[in-house]
């Protein structure tokens, strides 16, 4: 018999191996990027108070067009950093969560970068 693999577990398993390593702290707090089939999902989280200090998504009421592209992972990489800069946030590490650093997370990470955010 075939198994298949899991891939989202696999997924997990490197987010959890990349996270005993990285940590956001209040001075450079963690870009975190969650992907789904139909929308992107970015957050920058301090984690020694355990806060989420600010977040943009493919879901948010004034997004236009469809969440699942390269185009919409930019759009939220921009819209990620103008909301961190509007808090004084200038500096992060980046968190892929366990994903390829390819097309979508890419696209996310480069619009972030546009944006203003240093990582």
């Amino acid at each position: 018999m075939v198994k298949k693999p899991d891939s989202n577990k696999a997924r997990l398993k490197r987010h959890m191996r990349v996270r005993a390593k990285i940590s956001g702290t209040p001075e450079r707090p963690r870009l975190s990027v969650f992907r789904s089939a139909k929308h992107i999902y970015a957050q920058i989280i301090d984690d020694v108070n355990g806060v989420t200090l600010a977040s943009a998504s493919s879901m948010e009421k004034g997004f236009e067009g469809f969440g699942g592209n390269k185009e919409a992972a930019r759009k939220v990489g921009e819209a990620v950093a103008k909301a961190a800069l509007a808090k004084g946030i200038s500096e992060v590490v980046f968190d892929r969560s366990g994903y390829i650093y390819h097309g979508r997370v890419k696209e996310l990470a480069e619009g972030a970068r546009e944006g203003g955010l240093k990582f």
